[in-house]
């Protein structure tokens, strides 16, 4: 969308919001760069530029603007929406991969020379992948800076910088202010003082608490804000995540949904809760070096980087949907942290009640979860990872004897390699790899692609939800029939899913009391 002056001048001189993350303006005269909904007085035509990522501005010469804070946009939405190799690199960078491994372990995750990721980034987003995640370590920096009092070294380190000189000449580039400066400007937000600490809704809280007011010094825990594209309907969102909660991992409690992630240095706690204008979050790690894969992990499991007004008018062409979408515009598919543990959770589902599914679950993480320790209590283990449950015994397992054969193969197949879900899949060689597993039918296939791989078009015209809500609207019932009829919703069909669920009264299409 960059490369369309006209249309980028005009969302920037209407300051529309929904294009937030999809570009960013650089202002030649000034030498700043903001998101399209900046509140200032929109610069001459002539002296605007545009860029693809907040990475290419910055490799540009450009410093972000104190106001708007263009760093902290929803991501742009055209990543979730493909799964082709940049798409794949962009997810993988958000989660900080590059910073652990490298540019060499990123493009050996995707399977294409580090020459040909470079190349690729560069023609679509203005910047490579080490500048890509020089602009990931920025914002981290930022917001430890911010929201916490740890020192400036530690923060450093824990943002993915290699030395302390690094960190101070990026933050300083940047944001044109010292570490030092942009935690005292961050301190006067918490005081009152008028700016974008207390009062851009779509930002990051700062050394705000997630309610605007000043946060309790709970050491180890940070508080801030997920922006998101308006409009959000959190009913099915967090109504899902709190009715298929698994005893010990997860649990809905004072308004908030609440898990523990298992991250790469270390193990935390997350607590989610909606907001009219952002998701307030509150994160406990064992290690500050897991704060962006455990940021990206929440946003991509609230499906927070979505496009619902494009969504939405898509599926409002069709004249059955059209009544469901008016009546609760901006639904989410509510995804997950963890792709392997999502699989594993859909395999003890097949076929069984949601309670019976959480039951089974719940088994495996007493059994082969590792214990946490949670100051609030309810929480108490991370989830299984693939290496533990491949030594459980199949006989332990209260299942049928070929669900035990279809959950060991899944882990076996998890735990060795040989299947990978995340971030990086490519998501028809995914759904290949699963369909060839024993037990596995289309709609396990699917529900995986849709709620652990991301994939907005997965569909499931073969669950009974949806053949109940197609009939009751109306809509062809078969599998086949309403799956030709679907092709108009594509590529969102995994949205209409959650819109056509919405039609029957269960826990999941309720925000929990």
């Amino acid at each position: 969308m960059y490369t369309d002056t006209e249309r980028c001048v005009r969302a920037v001189r209407s300051k529309d919001g929904r294009f937030d993350g999809w570009f960013f303006t650089a202002v030649l005269t000034t030498g700043i760069y903001c998101r399209p909904s900046c509140p200032v007085v929109p610069p001459k035509a002539e002296n605007m530029t545009f860029y693809p990522s907040a990475a290419a501005c910055q490799q540009a010469g450009f410093r972000a603007c104190k106001r708007c804070r263009p760093d902290t946009s929803p991501g742009s939405p055209e990543w979730n929406a493909r799964a082709d190799a940049v798409a794949r690199a962009v997810r993988l960078i958000q989660d900080g991969v590059v910073d652990r491994e490298g540019v060499p372990g990123l493009a050996g995750r995707l399977g294409y020379s580090a020459r040909q990721i470079e190349r690729q980034l560069l023609a679509e987003l203005g910047a490579g992948p080490l500048a890509l995640a020089r602009a990931q370590r920025a914002q981290t920096a930022r917001l430890l800076i911010e929201t916490t009092g740890l020192p400036m070294a530690d923060i450093a380190f824990a943002a993915g910088f290699s030395s302390i000189r690094a960190f101070n000449d990026t933050v300083r580039e940047v944001f044109a202010l010292s570490p030092s400066e942009l935690r005292a400007r961050g301190a006067r937000g918490t005081r009152g003082a008028r700016g974008t600490r207390g009062t851009d809704p779509a930002g990051t809280s700062g050394a705000r608490g997630t309610d605007g007011t000043a946060p309790t010094a709970t050491p180890g825990v940070i508080s801030l804000r997920l922006p998101f594209r308006a409009p959000l309907n959190p009913d099915n969102l967090f109504g899902h995540l709190a009715a298929t909660a698994v005893p010990g991992v997860e649990e809905w409690r004072d308004g908030a949904y609440r898990r523990t992630l298992s991250l790469p240095y270390g193990h935390g706690i997350v607590a989610l809760s909606p907001r009219p204008d952002h998701i307030a979050c509150r994160l406990s790690l064992t290690d500050p070096r897991d704060l962006t894969l455990a940021i990206s992990s929440c946003r991509r499991m609230l499906d927070l980087d979505a496009d619902p007004v494009a969504v939405d008018e898509q599926l409002r062409a069709d004249p059955l949907l059209t009544p469901l979408v008016d009546k609760a515009p901006g639904r989410r598919v509510p995804r997950t942290v963890d792709a392997a543990e999502f699989a594993v959770r859909a395999v003890l589902g097949q076929q069984v009640s949601t309670a019976a599914a959480r039951t089974h679950a719940a088994r495996l993480v007493t059994a082969h979860g590792v214990p946490v320790d949670d100051p609030e209590g309810g929480l108490t283990h991370l989830f299984p990872s693939p290496e533990a449950l491949a030594a459980l015994d199949p006989e332990a397992l209260a299942l049928p004897r070929t669900r035990r054969t279809t959950l060991t193969t899944l882990v076996a197949a998890l735990a060795d390699g040989s299947l990978r879900l995340g971030p990086d899949s490519d998501w028809d060689r995914a759904r290949e790899q699963l369909i060839a597993l024993p037990g596995f039918g289309p709609w396990t296939v699917e529900v995986i692609a849709m709620r652990a791989l991301g994939d907005p078009d997965a569909f499931l015209p073969t669950d009974l939800g949806m053949r109940r809500a197609a009939a009751g609207l109306g809509l062809p019932s078969t599998p086949a029939a309403l799956t030709a009829r679907a092709a108009a919703w594509r590529p969102w069909r995994a949205y209409a899913v959650q819109y056509l669920w919405a039609t029957e009264d269960h826990a999941i299409n309720h925000l929990p009391a």
